[in-house]
């Protein structure tokens, strides 16, 4: 692969000034995966490990120059989104998907953070049900998640399935459901309008879970963009942000973020970075 044929992944999400999830995640592991990452700010929010103290959404206009910008000049092989705040900028966004034909498409639904503060607004949800997710190549809800898009508990796995099958049932064109605030293996459960398959890893001990779900989507939407399949994009990402949590280090007193850089980084360094 030379320089001039790196593919380019766009993400659609907030911003998170601590540096642990949202557009910060994102091109941090787009960069450890071999793609070129561009990004579209929908939301600037203060925020730490601890929680979220403030929200500023963009206007729509602007999210939407940020996307033309992106793809008037530059090659896009694949979007991921995130943070989209509110109804109105979902809808801009999936416009803005129409108009550049923007595939593949992972659509990551944030809700609420880590620290449980809501990112999306309640009368957004139906936005995202009736207009981004008929134009995601895979959608990637956490179990909470999963339950506001089809509007009931999904208490077991059984649950889970039917829940999938709704959601694909929605337009989109796969779900993965992922299972990693469930007691037990962390389990991912895929859906691809046909079958199921599941991605199990040993469940890692750790309170360095912050911006696992956008990270997991946007090593699926970096796969994509390097041409795998999508169960192989899904393997991609499982153990990418397995071996993040199990390397992390200590930032902050709350939930801290997970390595992206584990594979570039000496263990020294590491350690005199947990003992600063």
């Amino acid at each position: 692969m030379t320089a001039a044929t790196v593919p380019v992944v766009l993400t659609i999400a907030g911003s998170d000034s601590g540096g642990g999830a949202g557009i910060q995640a994102d091109l941090k592991t787009f960069a450890a995966l071999g793609v070129y990452g561009a990004s579209a700010i929908t939301a600037i929010t203060a925020q730490n490990t601890q929680g979220v103290r403030g929200v500023h959404v963009l206007p729509p206009d602007i999210v939407a120059a940020q996307i033309d910008a992106v793809v008037e000049d530059i090659s896009v092989s694949a979007v991921k989104t995130g943070m989209l705040a509110t109804a109105e900028i979902i809808e801009i966004v999936a416009a803005r998907v129409e108009a550049h034909a923007l595939q593949p498409l992972v659509v990551d639904p944030v809700m609420v953070a880590t620290s449980g503060d809501r990112l999306l607004e309640p009368d957004a949800v139906d936005a995202m049900k009736t207009r981004l997710l008929p134009l995601a190549t895979v959608v990637t809800p956490n179990l909470a998640e999963a339950e506001a898009l089809v509007g009931r508990e999904v208490g077991s796995w059984e649950d889970a399935r039917e829940a999938a099958r709704e959601i694909v049932a929605l337009g989109a064109g796969a779900v993965v459901i992922t299972g990693g605030n469930r007691p037990g293996p962390a389990i991912d459960l895929l859906y691809d309008g046909e079958e199921f398959h599941e991605f199990t890893a040993s469940r890692v001990d750790t309170t360095s879970t912050h911006g696992t779900g956008c990270t997991f989507a946007s090593a699926i939407a970096a796969g994509l963009a390097k041409d795998s399949d999508l169960r192989g994009a899904v393997a991609l990402a499982k153990a990418y942000v397995t071996k993040a949590m199990q390397t992390a280090y200590p930032v902050g007193v709350g939930n801290g973020p997970i390595h992206h850089f584990y594979r570039y980084w000496q263990a020294s360094v590491v350690s005199r970075a947990g003992k600063m």
